[in-house]
């Protein structure tokens, strides 16, 4: 179990690493956006494989608590992205 976990972990940490790559190369504020909830996204299921492995019932309340203000950070964002029209 232990494996899987860390080889999880190696990919999330590939994929923020190629995510802000992309954000540095992004022409557009929508696909930077869209990258940075990878990003963000990606961390929590860094954090969430992390507290699998320790064991912590408190990681995984951040984490919910985390991923709740990422969903609504990213719908303000795409309101600001688009002006409020819908």
């Amino acid at each position: 179990m232990n494996v899987v976990v860390s080889i999880c972990i190696g990919i999330l940490a590939v994929a923020i690493i190629v995510g802000l790559i992309r954000v540095l190369t992004a022409k557009d504020m929508g696909s930077r956006a869209v990258v940075g909830d990878l990003v963000y996204f990606s961390a929590i299921g860094m954090l969430t494989f992390i507290g699998m492995q320790v064991s912590s019932s408190i990681v995984l309340d951040g984490i919910f608590l985390a991923s709740m203000v990422g969903i609504l950070a990213t719908i303000a964002l795409s309101r600001i992205l688009t002006r409020g029209y819908r």
